[in-house]
């Protein structure tokens, strides 16, 4: 009975101690707290998405540029660029600027206009008036005027004052504007604007062809205009006499406001004669400006008006100066252009000197005082998206060399002739006060197979350096040929993915930098290349190596004379075909037949020598092979997206991943070391008989792959089931049971050769030929980003597919009683797995040229819910363990560089963690690993988990890392509701959690990346990159980092007008437009639209004020009364001592008297 009561203490004891680290304090200090944490918006890169419309302050010399979702930048000079945004989605269909005033008005497509403030560093918006039953279409706002004509869809015409955002009970309705005889309806209004002379007269211009000159005094039309074209624009001359028309029909049309009956003349400049003798038709002519020059001819500058004679002409803006035409064609749509003019006079000579043409994807501005009229060099980094964006990566607090190494490759590429040479002509606004300091980077990578470096450490992105790819390959075909060419391969089996070839096959969708060694590695669909930097140009020869990482059930199709014959092995270890070499399967057997496949690859890496010039260039190429299957019905089966990317300098590794498995490369020795199935890599991590797969899935192999045998049941006759080294692996395996084979026994084994580098891999493949085939998705999508899927399922089906989701190279604990640590790689799954691979590294210098790396299992597995995001190392302090890098050294001479290569590294031989008195139960790391539900800390070597958290519940992460802030370190996470959230290390004690940005685009998902000091980034667009900062330092800062918009500026004087001119033309006359549209003409029409106060209003802000009054006059209010309530309840204590007192006293008494008594005396 006593040693059953011994054995239950014990067992009770080992279960206090197992649970204990759930709740125990593994003793680090932790400085981040709360108010640390502050999210916003810093600074918006790129082109504008969708632009729909622009404007330009002539004074300030500032240039707005509002979109179809509501997004307004307002550009000053390089560096002050500021975005700002209406809220909903809706389209910025006009800009007017009051000019030299701080501020601006947007008319916005839900028939809203809005007065913006930008005298600020943040704009805001300080009124907004909503139309309700009419729908704006135009509007114009004189020069120094406080009153802003509305014109709607309907033909009427309203005044609103900026100033109150109110409504005049002016309005010039479309009836009495026409005249009584004209029996339809004008259409809506489309241009607005009032003589340059007289601003008694507007202007108004009808879509049909009607103009009415209006005189706003005695509310008339003065004279109108009946025109044979629809219209499209007008512009006045700066006389005030004459004005120039635009219409659909590509003309332009010339009146004088004393002759309306007929023009003065009739053009249309882009007009030819047919062969009928009749003029071609041309396109509309969308916009026109008529601007005057002192001392010259004026200029005429129009947008469209191309013949149709040719199909596919390009967009053009068409300056006529006297007698000579130029077209100046675009390579994107013309969305809208402003002339920029010395003054904003308009009855002055404008002297125009530069056209700001806003296309679809550019932003272009023309010199018009330089000889055929050249372009200025664009300042701003509008051309992220010159290639379509398909990768991302953001490095803040880089090695500051690292700017100035790339800039000085990059900058004797940048050398761009045909520009004008004047200086920029937008140039508003002032720098900020503060600047970053420290340096930052971004990586893009795009469609074409362009990598582009950017410097981000201002508020202007400025590129440093771009690395075409592209040149590494073969010319692809296109894909007409390509299709054509599978179409016979593709037949009914459309499951394979194969229907269609990518349409980018060189398109960059992972990105990892070694900032250290910079060694930059990058990865396509089905490719990657590591490249090495190089200040000097060098002659290389591309290495490449080929792989195949295909995983297939080979239980659910075999045949039945070969079950028992040949021997199933346990790992689908595909061989391995290094440059351009395969190994060959020999056989006695002539009437043996087998299926011949053949292997293809997506892209082809070119041959020989090739000169690269100073910059990056490639060390390495790995493709992943495509299995080309010759039967009837059966296609080209895709290999499965590359899904992660790592690589470690100082180990001269480098593993990725694919949909399927995971391959290891030595990329010193040009060498594979390992290549599985992710299925596979439970077997191969298992030091026991059986696999440590919790779906318990069965042996896979490529399908149609078959050794031949010599008749005693072994595969290739020149080879026995015994000890085969397969690049460092050693694989040993029995086949006692042929129904199930067993898995392979492991061990390592002494690095006593190195293989030759033209030698395949020995590999171990199935020789049957059945097997489920692959079912592939859209090969277009990145597979970075995929959906969660429960770690609980358990049908074969679902989990036949593990993607590899995470790998990290780490010097760590492997085992429970380690004492030392060890070169490792850490694997995360797409089903919550984390498997840890020893490396058994040669020693440095020559033996690690000449001996293999041994790859071996460690025995260690951890499981999470949902597919493993991020995996990071914190020591026994809390402090985050830098991955071990080689520095960066110029090696110009190839042979040279083998021979000093780790030479100055760190040793590989087994280290020991520092001992400190925070060791938390003896152990001396941690591990993080967060996954898309949860993340947990495991401490090591003891692999106990002191801290767990559930992250979401019903969503999923998208983005997960360990970053570094305020010398600490958190685990920062981006989760698909839009909630930004961070914890404490390694406490996972949460710090964040605010809703910012809702998951409502897959591209937010696939650029999303964290980085250091609390600065994180994401495309926000296909042409903009948005980056933010969770900091609240940073944000405190971030307005001294903002430049200035608005800087104090005297207006130019009005033009003076001569004697004899104002004698005969009667001068500049005025107009009292407070006295016409104010108060005397009465209130505005009832119900027509709704006036709503701004966050940056007055009102507004003594709201905010009030009802912060409010709350703390209740707040007060509320604590008096709590006061008198606490007063009468000390007084009723009171009352209660003084009764329980008076009633003690009496009991005493009473007590007394009764006391000495006796019991007779009763």
């Amino acid at each position: 009975m006593s040693k059953m009561k011994k054995t239950l203490n014990r067992v009770l004891t080992k279960f206090e101690q197992l649970k204990a680290p759930l709740n125990a304090d593994c003793g680090v200090e932790e400085t981040l707290r709360t108010d640390h944490f502050q999210v916003s918006k810093t600074v918006r890169y790129g082109f504008p998405y969708e632009p729909t419309s622009v404007a330009f302050d002539p004074v300030q010399h500032l240039l707005a540029i509002g979109t179809k979702s509501g997004s307004l930048r307002i550009l000053g000079r390089p560096g002050v660029d500021i975005h700002c945004s209406h809220g909903p989605e809706v389209a910025v269909i006009q800009i007017l600027f009051l000019i030299n005033e701080g501020a601006l008005v947007s008319v916005c497509s839900d028939d809203s206009i809005h007065l913006w403030n930008f005298r600020q560093k943040r704009p805001e918006i300080v009124h907004t008036l909503k139309f309700q039953r009419e729908r704006i279409t135009y509007c114009h706002l004189p020069f120094q005027s406080k009153w802003l004509y509305v014109g709607t869809e309907r033909g009427n015409v309203h005044m609103a004052n900026i100033e109150t955002f109110t409504l005049s009970g002016y309005v010039i309705n479309w009836n009495k504007a026409i005249e009584l005889s004209r029996k339809t309806h004008p259409g809506p209004v489309i241009s607005l604007t009032d003589c340059p002379i007289d601003p008694n007269k507007l202007l108004i211009g009808f879509e049909t062809g009607t103009i009415v000159l209006w005189d706003l005094k005695s509310k008339t039309a003065e004279c109108r205009f009946n025109l044979p074209e629809a219209l499209r624009s007008v512009s006045w001359h700066h006389e005030g006499k004459q004005f120039m028309c635009s219409h659909t029909d590509g003309s332009l049309t010339t009146y004088n406001i004393k002759q309306p009956q007929k023009p003065v003349s009739v053009m249309m400049p882009h007009a030819q004669m047919g062969k009928d003798g009749k003029l071609n038709p041309c396109k509309p002519i969308t916009k026109v400006e008529w601007k005057s020059v002192k001392n010259g001819e004026p200029l005429v500058i129009f947008s469209g008006g191309m013949s149709y004679d040719r199909a596919g002409r390009t967009p053009s803006i068409t300056v006529m100066n006297g007698k000579s035409t130029t077209a100046l064609e675009m390579e994107h749509n013309i969305v809208d252009f402003v002339v920029l003019c010395e003054t904003p006079w308009q009855n002055d000579f404008q002297e125009p000197y530069a056209i700001v043409v806003l296309l679809q994807y550019d932003l272009v501005v023309v010199d018009l005082t330089s000889p055929n009229y050249p372009c200025f060099e664009n300042p701003y980094p509008m051309d992220i998206h010159e290639s379509p964006v398909t990768a991302c990566q953001y490095y803040a607090n880089c090695p500051p060399d690292l700017i100035p190494a790339f800039y000085s490759v990059g900058s004797s590429r940048q050398k761009r002739s045909g520009f004008s040479e004047k200086s920029w002509p937008i140039n508003g606004g002032e720098w900020g006060t503060s600047t970053c300091s420290y340096p930052e980077i971004f990586i893009t990578g795009h469609a074409d197979g362009s990598i582009k470096f950017w410097d981000a450490s201002s508020v202007t992105l400025q590129v440093l350096y771009k690395l075409k790819t592209a040149k590494i390959f073969e010319k692809p075909k296109k894909r007409e040929e390509s299709r054509s060419e599978n179409r016979d391969s593709v037949g009914d089996n459309q499951k394979n993915g194969s229907e269609s070839l990518d349409p980018d096959p060189l398109a960059v969708y992972l990105i990892h930098l070694c900032t250290e060694s910079r060694i930059l590695c990058f990865a396509g669909a089905t490719h990657l290349v590591l490249c090495r930097f190089s200040k000097q140009e060098l002659n290389v020869e591309v290495q490449s190596l080929e792989f195949s990482i295909i995983y297939h059930d080979i239980l659910d199709d075999m045949e039945s004379p070969d079950i028992d014959n040949h021997y199933r092995p346990s790992l689908g270890v595909v061989g391995q075909i290094q440059s351009g070499s395969r190994e060959s399967y020999s056989s006695n057997a002539s009437d043996h037949s087998t299926t011949k496949n053949e292997m293809w690859t997506a892209v082809k890496v070119r041959t020989g020598s090739r000169k690269y010039s100073a910059g990056y260039y490639p060390d390495l190429v790995c493709v992943l092979q495509w299995l080309d299957n010759k039967e009837p019905g059966e296609g080209k089966e895709h290999p499965g997206n590359i899904t992660f990317i790592s690589m470690n300098s100082s180990y001269g590794l480098l593993a990725f991943g694919n949909e399927s498995g995971l391959a290891i490369v030595d990329y010193v020795q040009r060498t594979c070391l390992l290549n599985l199935g992710t299925p596979d890599l439970y077997v191969f991590n298992s030091y026991t008989e059986g696999s440590m797969d919790p779906y318990n899935r069965g042996p896979r192999s490529p399908r149609n792959k078959r050794f031949p045998t010599d008749g005693s049941g072994t595969e290739d006759g020149a080879r026995s089931p015994t000890n085969d080294q397969i690049n460092g692996v050693c694989i040993s395996p029995t086949c006692s049971k042929p129904r199930r084979p067993p898995p392979p026994e492991l061990r390592r084994s002494k690095p006593n050769r190195r293989l030759q580098k033209a030698q395949s891999a020995a590999s171990i493949e199935e020789a049957n030929n059945g097997g489920g085939s692959f079912s592939g998705g859209d090969r277009n999508d990145t597979s970075s980003f995929s959906r969660s899927r429960s770690s609980s399922m358990s049908s074969l089906d679902n989990v036949s597919k593990e993607a590899i989701q995470s790998l990290v190279f780490s010097d760590s604990y492997t085992g429970k009683t380690d004492n030392f640590t060890c070169p490792c790689l850490w694997v995360g799954t797409s089903l919550g797995s984390v498997i840890v691979i020893v490396l058994n590294l040669p020693p440095p210098g020559q033996q690690r040229l000449d001996q293999p790396v041994i790859v071996s299992p460690s025995g260690t597995m951890f499981r999470l819910k949902g597919a493993i995001l991020t995996m990071s190392f914190l020591d026994c302090n809390g402090v985050l363990i830098p991955s071990v890098s080689e520095p960066w050294r110029e090696n110009p001479n190839k042979e040279k560089e083998k021979q000093t290569y780790r030479q100055n590294t760190v040793s590989q031989k087994p280290k020991i963690s520092p001992t400190s008195s925070t060791e938390y139960n003896g152990d001396k790391q941690f591990v993080v690993i967060c996954s898309e539900k949860q993340a947990r800390v495991i401490s090591l070597p003891s692999q106990q988990c002191p801290y767990k958290t559930r992250i979401t519940e019903s969503s999923f992460v998208v983005r997960a890392d360990v970053v570094t802030m305020r010398d600490s370190v958190c685990l920062a996470c981006y989760v698909a509701n839009g909630r930004i959230m961070a914890f404490s290390l390694p406490s996972l004690k949460p710090l964040l959690d605010i809703d910012f940005l809702p998951l409502n685009d897959v591209r937010i998902a696939r650029t999303f990346c964290f980085s250091s000091n609390g600065h994180a980034s994401y495309l926000c667009s296909a042409t903009e990159i948005q980056k933010i900062t969770f900091s609240a330092d940073m944000s405190d800062n971030l307005n001294e980092m903002l430049g200035e918009l608005f800087k104090p500026c005297e207006t130019p004087e009005a033009p003076k007008q001569g004697f004899f001119k104002n004698w005969f033309s009667a001068g500049h006359s005025t107009l009292d437009r407070e006295e016409l549209f104010g108060e005397a003409s009465g209130k505005g029409p009832r119900g027509l639209a709704t006036k709503l106060q701004g966050r940056g209003s007055m009102q507004y802000v003594q709201n905010q004020a009030s009802s912060g009054t409010s709350e703390v006059a209740k707040a007060h209010k509320a604590f008096i009364e709590r006061g008198e309530k606490l007063g009468e309840l000390g007084e009723r204590s009171e009352m209660t001592r003084e009764h329980a007192e008076t009633f003690a006293s009496d009991s005493r008494a009473l007590m007394l008297k009764y006391k000495n008594k006796k019991w007779y005396q009763w």
